[in-house]
Order: structure tokens, then C-alpha cells, then sequence
């Protein structure tokens, strides 16, 4: 199985993107993982809200494949703790998917197409953090999970 991370626009936090690094180089011990940033929609202040969520929409599903299994991170999604993470994981794999997409929509979420095609959704939190926050506390608890399934001393409980 492999991962990967869809998001849109790019994150301009010099800090953010060498923590995120870090995870992505640590991941590739467990898994093939990797980050697509979609480009921002051009000309967005010209659109209302449900016009971009639709224009983002149409980069996303552009960036979907036959077989991959689609999950959202939505804020009206399902929360794991770490250790259940794992497990949901660890059932992905053993399920034999292709490749498990998680995606990060813009800030106004995803369009109805995009709900539509997606199989699952996700919480990380009830707060709001910021898109570029998630993909760093995505990359993380990817890393975490693994660690948890090879039985590593990251996570303590």
C-alpha cells in the first residue's frame, strides 16, 4: 500500500515544511508516503465560496486514481486516539488498498463531488488549526501509527 497526501496550496512556513520533512524522510522506513500540494486556484478572490470549494474540487479529483481509497480530513469526521489510528491503518493494509489519499481541502472545504467519490472521513481534532498545522499533525500520527504497529518506543501510553 502506498500513502498520499493531498493538499491544496502550499504551505509558506519555512519551519513547517522542515518538520513535515523530517516525517516524510522517517515514513519511508514503513511505507511508500508522499505529499502533492494542488496549486492554489488562480484569480480565487474572484470566486464566492461554493464556486472555489467546486474549482478545488475539480483539482482534486483530477489527482484521484481507479482504486484508491479516498479520505477526507474533515472536521465532521471520525476521531481516532493514536493507537486506534494504527489499527485503522494497520485494516487498510490488510484490506489490500492500492493507495490510501488523504486530503486537506481549501479553507471553505470540499465541494459536494468531492464528498460524493470520498470513502471515509476523518477528524484530527475538534479545534480548527490551520491547513498547513494538519499536514504536519498528519504526517506525525502517520509516523506515530507505524511506530505503534512495529512496536517502537515513539508512543507511550
Amino acid at each position: 500500500m502506498k500513502i498520499k497526501l493531498l493538499a491544496i496550496g502550499k504551505t509558506d512556513q519555512p519551519e513547517l515544511n522542515e518538520l513535515i520533512d523530517s516525517y516524510q524522510k522517517r515514513l519511508k522506513h514503513y511505507i511508500s508516503f508522499e505529499i502533492e500540494i494542488i496549486p492554489d486556484v488562480k484569480n480565487s478572490k474572484s470566486f464566492n465560496q461554493s464556486q472555489l470549494k467546486e474549482k478545488e474540487g475539480q483539482l482534486i479529483l483530477s489527482k484521484i486514481q481507479g482504486g484508491d481509497v479516498l479520505v477526507l480530513l474533515d472536521e465532521k469526521g471520525q476521531q481516532f486516539r493514536s493507537i486506534e489510528f494504527s489499527e485503522y491503518l494497520q485494516k487498510k493494509m490488510n484490506a489490500a488498498a492500492k493507495q490510501l489519499v488523504f486530503v486537506i481541502g481549501g479553507a471553505y472545504g470540499f465541494s459536494e463531488d468531492v464528498y460524493k467519490i470520498a470513502q471515509e472521513k476523518i477528524s484530527l481534532s475538534k479545534m480548527t488549526f490551520s491547513h498547513q498545522m494538519i499536514r504536519l499533525f498528519l504526517a506525525e500520527q502517520l509516523y506515530r501509527s507505524f511506530t505503534i504497529l512495529k512496536n517502537e518506543p515513539y508512543h507511550h501510553e
